[in-house]
């Protein structure tokens, strides 16, 4: 069994200028893939493969141009990569129907430093507190002894290496012996997930919204706050570059000041990003731990919610698909059977006592009050309906 493992990195001023090298070279590359492929796509109805135009750039691109042989100063691994991630979105576009591929923006895109073993004989030495990467050598890791080390028997087949808001991770791929699947309890677990709370589930268990804490709330109102001063920077920068006379040095210094006011911005919105992914995570763990024999969930339709202007911020801040994503991933891994019920299917309108439909139910009643003399939490009662669905799909 493949599993990967995601660690911050610690590299030095040689590492990081060698990183950020590679990363620049692999979106340049990537974005000639696509404006290559794009004027052969739009003349003659067909595109170039990922090989073929590794050989086209090697043999007649680089001779005709010499002074782009600094394509050859990176990682020829990674560099293939990035043709190859090229090739995927434009096969895509062609044959499921996607949209055309877009161009790697410098400092907006997600672009990789991918490395790998060359043969089977070779090994990615990893020890406790560092890795051996191609081209970088031995770079510190932040957290000790999270990586499954060579001395444990663990060999590592792939890897990428990843700058975001100013810090380097990396994230390598590890072949596991298969882990024991527990024995399961009887019986399943419904939920439901929300905006009041993030899921209410069958078993009396309520996951609150996070996004309701102090501690993030205390951290949206910083990064809006950093946010209006970036904004003021540039709208200032704007007016100093009209005037004339401004020497060339105090552009370059509003230019750094803007830079490091970015970063500010880009490290608070992962510090929010991080905290709900590790929520995330963490209710995924609890759910599973549980070991029930299937859980239910429902199929949301999230772009749906996300046109209704007064809940987009809340819905997205949810992360639902996430959860979806690895809560399917953690079950598969435990043996648990996922089901996926229709988003048509009026969980939240049943009575789990009589069955049945309250059609007038209102998006504000949060009491389910049923004629039968039921009376029970909405969300709850939904869970309890998920749970016991007769038509689903398993993902």
């Amino acid at each position: 069994m493949l599993r990967s493992y995601k660690t911050e990195l610690n590299p030095t001023l040689e590492q990081i200028q060698q990183i950020q090298k590679t990363i620049g070279t692999c979106r340049f590359v990537y974005n000639f893939y696509i404006a290559h492929n794009k004027e052969i796509y739009e003349s003659e109805k067909k595109f170039v493969s990922g090989m073929d135009f590794q050989k086209w750039l090697n043999h007649v691109y680089l001779k005709e141009n010499p002074e782009s042989i600094w394509i050859k100063e990176v990682s020829s691994k990674s560099v293939k990569q990035s043709m190859m991630n090229a090739e995927k979105a434009f096969k895509n576009f062609i044959y499921k129907k996607a949209g055309f591929p877009r161009f790697k923006k410098k400092n907006q895109s997600d672009v990789k430093m991918y490395f790998v073993k060359t043969d089977a004989k070779t090994v990615i030495p990893c020890e406790r507190h560092r890795i051996k990467i191609p081209t970088l050598g031995w770079v510190k890791l932040k957290e000790k002894g999270y990586l499954p080390t060579s001395k444990q028997g663990y060999r590592i087949k792939s890897g990428t290496v990843s700058c975001k808001a100013g810090r380097y991770y990396v994230s390598v791929l590890i072949d596991m012996p298969d882990r024991e699947k527990p024995q399961l309890k009887d019986g399943g677990i419904g939920i439901d997930l929300g905006v009041k709370e993030f899921a209410v589930m069958s078993n009396h268990t309520i996951k609150r919204n996070i996004n309701k804490t102090a501690k993030l709330k205390k951290l949206e109102k910083q990064l809006k706050r950093e946010q209006c001063c970036l904004s003021r920077k540039y709208e200032e920068s704007k007016k100093y570059n009209k005037k004339k006379g401004e020497s060339y040095r105090e552009q370059h210094v509003s230019g750094q000041n803007i830079q490091k006011q970015v970063l500010k911005v880009q490290k608070l919105h992962q510090r929010i990003d991080q905290i709900r992914t590790d929520y995330i995570n963490q209710c995924v763990n609890e759910i599973v731990k549980a070991k029930p024999s299937y859980i239910t969930m429902e199929d949301l339709n999230i772009k749906g919610m996300m046109r209704n202007r007064h809940l987009s911020k809340a819905v997205a801040s949810q992360k639902f698909y996430e959860f979806r994503v690895k809560l399917e991933a953690k079950s598969r891994e435990w043996g648990i059977e996922v089901r996926i019920v229709d988003r048509w299917y009026p969980s939240s309108k049943i009575c789990h006592e009589c069955g049945c439909i309250k059609k007038d139910l209102k998006l504000s009643d949060r009491e389910y009050i049923c004629k039968c003399g039921y009376h029970a939490d909405r969300d709850f009662n939904a869970s309890l309906n998920l749970r016991d669905a007769f038509t689903y799909k398993i993902a």
